[in-house]
C-alpha cells in the first residue's frame, strides 16, 4: 500500500496556496534579520530560497514553521508545515521506524503511527532498516529518515534548510531524485533554504533572492521536469541567479 492510498483515508482540504506570508519582520535586538517580506507559495509549488550568510533565509523558514516568532506582518498557512534540517536529527536511542513515527501529528496511536511510518520508509527506499539504530546509518540514509519524519505528517508545506547540504555529490543527487518524486507523487508545496545555484534551478519553480532580508529578486524556472544539472538550458539561469548573488560564473 502506498503513501497515496494510506493518506486517502486521511483527507486534507484542498487548497490553492501552501502559505501566503504579509508584511513579515523579524529583528534580533538592533539586527533586522526580515524587512516586509511579501510571499505566496502556491500548492504544489517548490520556491527555493537564495542569498548571502545572514540574509534571513533560515529564519524566513523558522517564522513561517512557528521555530521562531514575528515582530509584525502575517502567516498563513494550509496546515502545520514540517521541517527537515541540514543535519538529520535523529534521536539516537529510537530505531529508525519510531524516529520517523514522531512526525505524526497528535492524538497519536503508536501502533498505527509506526506501521504508517513503514509505509514512508519504503517510500524514501528505507524499509528493510526501519528497526536500525539511527548510529549504523549513512549520512544519506540519516537524511531519508529525516524526509520521511516530515512525511509522515502528510504536509501541505514541506520547509527544507539545506537538507542536502552536507551530502557528498551522488547522494545529494539521488535526494534530489527521491524528493521530486515524492512531491509529484503528494503534491505538496516545498520551501528550500539552500546556497547552491545549481540545486535551487534543478529542484524549483521559482529562486527568490534574500539581500538584507528583503525579497530582492525572483527568477522564474521556465523549464520542464526532470532537469539535468549539466543541461545546457539551465546554465543561463544559474548565470543569472550568481549575477544577482554578486558572484562572476
Amino acid at each position: 500500500m502506498t503513501i497515496t492510498e494510506k493518506v486517502a483515508a486521511e483527507p486534507v482540504a484542498a487548497a490553492a496556496q501552501a502559505a501566503r506570508i504579509t508584511g513579515l519582520g523579524k529583528s534580533f535586538g538592533p539586527n533586522v534579520v526580515l524587512d516586509g517580506i511579501d510571499l505566496d507559495i502556491a500548492a504544489g509549488e517548490i520556491v527555493a530560497l537564495v542569498g548571502r550568510s545572514g540574509s534571513g533565509k533560515s529564519t524566513l523558514l523558522r517564522v513561517i514553521g512557528g521555530l521562531e516568532t514575528a515582530d509584525r506582518g502575517s502567516v498563513t498557512v494550509d496546515a502545520q508545515p514540517t521541517f527537515a534540517f541540514q543535519e538529520a536529527r535523529l534521536i539516537p536511542w529510537l530505531p529508525v521506524v519510531r524516529n520517523v513515527a514522531l512526525g505524526r501529528p497528535r492524538p497519536r496511536n503508536r501502533r498505527r503511527d509506526q506501521e504508517f511510518a513503514r509505509t514512508v520508509l519504503e517510500q524514501v527506499g528505507l524499509r528493510e532498516r526501519a528497526d536500525a539504530w539511527p548510529l549504523t546509518l549513512s549520512g544519506g540514509e540519516a537524511q531519508r529518515v529525516a524526509l520521511a519524519r516530515a512525511l509522515v505528517a502528510n504536509p501541505r508545506l514541506l520547509l527544507l534548510d539545506e537538507p542536502f547540504g552536507a551530502l557528498d555529490a551522488l547522494t545529494r543527487l539521488s535526494m534530489h531524485e527521491l524528493l521530486l518524486g515524492l512531491h509529484a507523487e503528494h503534491g505538496f508545496g516545498v520551501l528550500l533554504v539552500t546556497h547552491d545555484v545549481t540545486e535551487a534551478v534543478t529542484l524549483a519553480d521559482r529562486v527568490l533572492v534574500l539581500d538584507d532580508g528583503r525579497i530582492a529578486d525572483e527568477v522564474a524556472i521556465d523549464l520542464p521536469r526532470p532537469r539535468s544539472h549539466s543541461a545546457p538550458e539551465g546554465a543561463g539561469y544559474i548565470t543569472r541567479l550568481l549575477a544577482l548573488l554578486g558572484v562572476r560564473a
